[in-house]
């Protein structure tokens, strides 16, 4: 119970904190469970972020879930999203039902820049400590140069799924020596005596498959707006590969196409998600606020939360037990030493577009981010407080 406390405590102030986005909160993530924390190892926290990357859905709750689950089995799963995704999904939900009185305007807040501009070096710093300890070797630098440069030249989402899988294979055929990484052991040996049974992960995902494919066969037998929210927020968070900006054009069709949404409250909306922390996908609670429903705009609000972020927990938990075992096999340790490499590059190239272009546009930009390095490099304060002091010497200066 105290594991469990304590992963509630820590994905809490994660949850209020972390602001700028699935990449950004893989940074804060990283920060916390390895820098300070030591939950686990650079290559662990690798391991599972790239398991998380080839899975549809958000990729930082996602990781998050398994954080939760090595330190404290399903329950400690259960605290990590629950700490993490609460804060903005209240927000998120309460900005929907008073949507006419505020939001306007949210994209130009000073206090918005600032923690914009913090989240780039939290982003950077991760992805120097990452190049140092996953890139050792040269061929290690050259997949993740490569991962970065095909995904800075093509658009599609679905492209880092393709980036990731040539970086197994790459190690495969050029990183054989990686099969003997000092950490692999701990790798299944840091998970806290907690095992999942396979047969409970063939469970979870035939559930998700049946879910997947049922919802629409019973929103067809028992109309009603409640079960067809719930169908369409479960179809996105299950086909939605890229990052939560990218479910958005899937949400738009469900919620606006029908009419329960209009699309200058969608914006709105989206606008208001970009200013809260914790993962995008708690927009689904400011949609569900806005639809008529059981239990009211509260009602809906978790309906449809819960119906985007199932996905993310039946994948998760159906996969992992055959992960954990995967692992162990001959051929896997170089693969995952390719996979790590590539991911990389794919953070590195997140961290130049969009998170540098969308947010650097002036020298009075480069000098504030310069004071957030200073304050979080050199005199080592935390991320959390560095984003809190940024919000608020965001709001002075711009």
């Amino acid at each position: 119970m105290k594991n469990v406390l304590e992963v509630l405590r820590e994905f809490f102030l994660l949850g209020l904190t972390s602001f700028g986005g699935p990449t950004a909160h893989i940074a804060f993530f990283r920060d916390r469970f390895v820098g300070v924390k030591k939950w686990l190892t650079e290559s662990e926290f690798a391991d599972q972020l790239a398991l998380c990357q080839f899975l549809p859905g958000p990729a930082s709750s996602q990781l998050g879930l398994t954080i939760g689950w090595r330190r404290a089995g399903w329950a400690g799963a259960l605290a990590a999203w629950t700490g993490f995704t609460l804060p903005s999904a209240i927000a998120l939900a309460a900005f929907g039902i008073g949507v006419s009185f505020f939001g306007e305007g949210l994209n130009g807040a000073g206090w918005l820049r600032g923690l914009q501009i913090a989240v780039v070096v939290v982003i950077a710093n991760a992805v120097a400590s990452m190049w140092t300890s996953l890139c050792p070797g040269k061929l290690h630098k050259l997949i993740a140069l490569v991962a970065a440069g095909i995904v800075l030249a093509t658009s599609p989402a679905w492209m880092q799924i393709v980036v990731i899988t040539l970086g197994a294979v790459a190690g495969l055929l050029f990183l054989r020596e990686e099969d003997n990484r000092n950490d692999s052991k701990g790798l299944n040996e840091g998970l806290n005596s907690v095992r999942s049974s396979q047969l409970f992960g063939v469970v979870c995902l035939t559930l998700f498959f049946a879910l997947l494919f049922g919802l629409p066969i019973l929103t067809k037998l028992f109309p009603g707006q409640p079960l067809e929210a719930f169908t369409g927020l479960y179809r996105s968070g299950s086909l939605v590969f890229g990052g939560g900006h990218v479910v958005l054009p899937l949400l738009s069709e469900e919620v606006v196409g029908p009419g329960w949404v209009t699309k200058e409250e969608f914006l709105a909306g989206y606008g208001a998600a970009q200013a809260v922390p914790g993962p995008l996908f708690t927009f689904s609670a400011f949609l569900g606020s806005l639809i008529d429903g059981p239990g009211g705009a509260w009602g809906m609000a978790l309906i449809c939360l819960l119906g985007i972020f199932l996905p993310a927990w039946l994948l998760v938990l159906g996969v992992m037990p055959f992960w954990q075992g995967a692992v162990r096999r001959p051929g896997v340790g170089a693969a995952l030493a390719g996979t790590n490499a590539a991911v990389v590059g794919l953070l590195g190239a997140a961290l130049y577009n969009p998170v540098w272009t969308g947010v650097i546009h002036s020298a009075l930009d480069l000098v504030f981010l310069l004071g957030v390095a200073a304050a979080l490099l050199v005199l080592r304060w935390p991320s959390w407080l560095v984003v809190i002091l940024a919000g608020v010497a965001g709001w002075v200066v711009f």
